[in-house]
């Protein structure tokens, strides 16, 4: 297996793997997802891979199948009266394709998004992550992660 930087010709199966997210996020909260709805455009897919700040990952096997991919944003504080001057790697979205999970893939992507943090100079590395999904709990649970802060909710 293979990590590397994604490029323009992922966007097919990376756009593939998104509609599995949405599926699974629309399924757990179908009051918030909308049914089969693509979290970005392909203009707005290119850009996000293009851009130094939003870098995305791809893991693929050793004929270049794309097994799962990482999107990453680079966020910084600066100058804040409240908050230490901090950059910060946040995983905006890791997904691992269902035929390849429990073979380190998502630890592969992981580690490929640790490993860029710590070369860039990130204070940390942060995400949010879906209480519906208690599989990727538990996933960023065993990689290290911890809760940081918890969003609540109270429909009306």
């Amino acid at each position: 297996m293979n990590v590397r930087r994604a490029k323009a010709c992922d966007m097919e199966r990376i756009n593939e793997l998104l509609l599995d997210v949405a599926a699974l996020h629309n399924s757990g909260r179908p009051d918030i997802f909308k049914e089969s709805a693509k979290k970005y455009t392909d203009e707005e897919l290119l850009s996000i891979i293009e851009n130094d700040k939003t870098p995305v990952f791809v893991a693929e096997n050793d004929t270049g199948y794309v097994l799962g991919y990482v999107f990453c944003i680079y966020k910084e504080t600066r100058d804040s009266i409240l908050l230490h001057d901090m950059k910060t790697l946040y995983i905006d979205d890791l997904c691992v394709d269902k035929t390849a999970r429990g073979k380190k893939v998502g630890t592969a992507l992981y580690e490929f998004a640790l490993s860029e943090a710590k070369k860039n100079g990130c204070y940390n590395l942060t995400l949010n992550v879906w209480h519906l999904n208690g599989g990727a709990m538990k996933f960023y649970e065993k990689c290290g992660m911890s809760p940081l802060k918890t969003v609540m909710e109270k429909i009306l």
